[in-house]
């Protein structure tokens, strides 16, 4: 039996609770992984408050999270590339995370560079691969394109942040308050706009001289997406990639050509690494930009396996900058 966090029944951060599971052998395929840290996201809360369904195991339950790193237990049949005490990492699941030990199929991880730490490595896999799709498959971002990154100093903001200032790219970025404004800054984030006290919608199109950006990235929901159209240039993007205020409105054919023939696009990470060959590429681009320094991870938000709840509380409440991780 290991410890992990399961839930039993959807709802708030109390949903998850810390029990004894378990853990089998590793079937065909499979690998055993003992794990040393886990990453936090808000696919995760998605999935415990029930916005995003998951069916429960036999047992009557699942366990959240969607990344981790830590060794090779044990190996199942037909797995050749793979041996007991290799380090290795994953960054789209499947689902299971939050556990002491797991099964996870071989072809979902790849092996560790050296230079990375568990703990960047936990705080960097999904989000870092979320910017991977977002500026070099879903819309190659370009040198001079002026963008907007909405929560500019969360996990994604900041990762996203430094990698389009090395492309070239000029960042505009809504925070909450004057310390993540500067943590933003600090990331390569050109304009910080404090969303709670300025107009940002305004702000925006007064730093482009009325010309708008060529895509905005809001993976806030609710409370952005109308403005995040007000934003765009003609012929601009809006990638909807997360709700961390609600689900966003609904968005009528109509309204994309009253605003200058912009496009919508609600992608999902499955669909940009879901081929062995593409998770691959991202793992390799990600581990390049950090392992050379041009993205650097910040996993300041650190807590133990038991204090899921508190770690899920916090990311939902805003407070948190960086990335949110569970050392286990």
């Amino acid at each position: 039996m290991v410890k992990a966090v399961v839930v039993r029944q959807t709802g708030g951060p109390e949903a998850l609770r810390y029990e004894e599971v378990a853990v089998g052998e590793p079937g065909a395929g499979e690998i055993r992984l003992r794990q040393s840290a886990v990453g936090v996201n808000f696919i995760d809360t998605y999935h415990r408050s029930g916005a995003y369904p998951v069916k429960a195991s036999p047992q009557g339950y699942f366990i959240p999270g969607m990344e981790g790193v830590g060794l090779v237990e044990a190996v199942g049949g037909g797995v050749t590339d793979l041996k007991p005490g290799d380090r290795v990492c994953y960054g789209n699941g499947p689902m299971g995370g939050y556990a002491e030990e797991r099964l996870i199929p071989a072809a979902k991880v790849v092996k560790c560079p050296p230079q990375l730490a568990d703990e960047q490595i936990a705080g960097m896999m999904l989000r870092g691969l979320t910017v991977w799709y977002l500026l070099r498959t879903l819309h190659e971002l370009k040198p001079g394109e002026t963008v907007l990154m909405h929560a500019a100093a969360g996990g994604v903001g900041l990762i996203f942040c430094q990698w389009a200032r090395s492309i070239g790219a000029t960042v505009i970025g809504t925070v909450g308050t004057a310390e993540k404004a500067q943590a933003a800054r600090n990331a390569g984030c050109a304009h910080p706009i404090l969303y709670r006290s300025e107009n940002w919608v305004a702000e925006v199109r007064e730093l482009t001289e009325g010309k708008g950006v060529s895509v905005v990235y809001d993976g806030v929901g609710k409370d952005t997406i109308m403005g995040s159209l007000d934003c765009l240039a003609p012929r601009g993007l809006l990638v909807s990639f997360g709700n961390a205020s609600g689900a966003p409105a609904a968005i009528e054919p109509a309204q994309l050509a009253a605003k200058g023939s912009v496009f919508l696009t609600r992608p999902r990470l499955i669909d940009y690494v879901g081929e062995r060959a593409d998770y691959v590429r991202g793992c390799t681009e990600l581990f390049d930009v950090v392992t050379r320094g041009i993205v650097k991870i910040d996993a300041g938000n650190s807590y133990g396996l038991s204090q899921a709840a508190h770690a899920h509380s916090d990311l939902e409440s805003r407070v948190t900058t960086g990335s949110t991780i569970l050392v286990l």
